[in-house]
């Protein structure tokens, strides 16, 4: 990915209609912004996934090629499915990398342990929702392994840190959010997933192909604070209420973040032992620490716990057990 990205820097400006699209994009186009790079590289993916160009596939991973012939595919594709790359181009970059359950887990097990009680889940920000299937997939960590008998995948980060302790979560319900949720059971929503990860990174896809394969979450459309005020409400007795989101919160929009804290508060006031509320939350921070912070806010004690923190695309985890 990153020599074919200085490949294209290197050779533009390409002619063309598309090119002058990119060229005139407004804002921010970086990874906090419109993510334009991303959303060009996944563009080309596509057409490999697609079978659409067969000179860039052959130019593309398995396959090992020199620096000539791959931009030569590349600027030979982007003219002739420049159509096809300007309407993917309209689509926000959206990614939905299982590993990060690597930091959900622990955090999960833990929980279940201190109440001992059946776990309701909403995730904010979901996109396909595979994520929230987080209980069916194993954690491998050095000399442990924790998770079903028949996982639908493995999970095995570089991990630091103490071993993870508590209960398997037992999951009562689950359910997500997302301003344009993918269906992954739609091929076109499963390839956009596959998409947007990268080529030469083969366990990341066949770990997200995995986990597509065994979808069963349900994720709703919609503002994810509007959703939330409504999945507060009323506070679910005898449930453990895990609402949580992995490199989600610093897209929306500041007022909305305000708003979400403040109607988690006020859900957290109204916790008991028996309907305790936890907000976790998987996401870059002003640190200048590498990775995410793992945090977690729990009710109705309403303490902050600092779990460490986690690679972006769940890599590594430096675990900080709760005290």
């Amino acid at each position: 990915m990153a020599r074919l990205l200085r490949l294209v820097a290197q050779h533009w400006p390409i002619e063309g209609a598309l090119a002058q699209r990119l060229e005139a994009w407004p804002g921010d186009i970086g990874p906090k912004g419109a993510s334009l790079p991303l959303r060009l590289a996944s563009a080309l993916h596509a057409l490999v996934l697609n079978g659409q160009s067969a000179q860039l596939r052959a130019a593309y991973p398995p396959h090992h090629t020199n620096d000539d012939p791959l931009i030569k595919a590349v600027r030979t594709t982007l003219t002739h499915h420049d159509r096809f790359i300007d309407n993917w181009l309209t689509h926000p970059p959206q990614t939905n990398e299982v590993a990060r359950s690597a930091g959900l887990i622990p955090a999960a097990m833990w929980l279940q342990h201190q109440y001992k009680l059946p776990i309701l889940l909403s995730e904010l920000g979901a996109s396909a929702g595979l994520n929230l299937g987080f209980d069916r997939f194993a954690l491998n960590v050095p000399g442990h392994r924790f998770g079903p008998d028949q996982p639908v995948l493995d999970l095995a980060p570089d991990w630091h840190g103490p071993v993870p302790t508590g209960l398997w979560p037992h999951i009562a319900e689950r359910r997500g959010v997302d301003l344009n949720p993918l269906d992954p059971t739609k091929p076109e929503d499963a390839t956009r997933l596959i998409a947007y990860l990268w080529p030469d990174q083969p366990e990341r896809i066949a770990r997200t192909r995995a986990a597509i394969a065994h979808h069963s979450a349900n994720v709703d459309t919609g503002d994810a604070i509007d959703w939330l005020a409504h999945r507060l409400e009323p506070p679910r007795e005898g449930r453990l209420h895990l609402i949580y989101h992995t490199i989600a919160w610093q897209y929306f929009p500041p007022a909305q973040q305000a708003r979400g804290r403040t109607l988690l508060v006020r859900a957290g006031a109204q916790a008991t032992k028996q309907a305790p509320l936890a907000w976790l939350s998987i996401e870059a921070d002003a640190s200048d620490q590498r990775g995410a912070a793992i945090k977690l806010h729990l009710w109705p004690a309403n303490v902050i716990f600092d779990l460490g923190r986690a690679d972006f695309h769940g890599r590594w985890i430096d675990w900080i057990p709760p005290e």
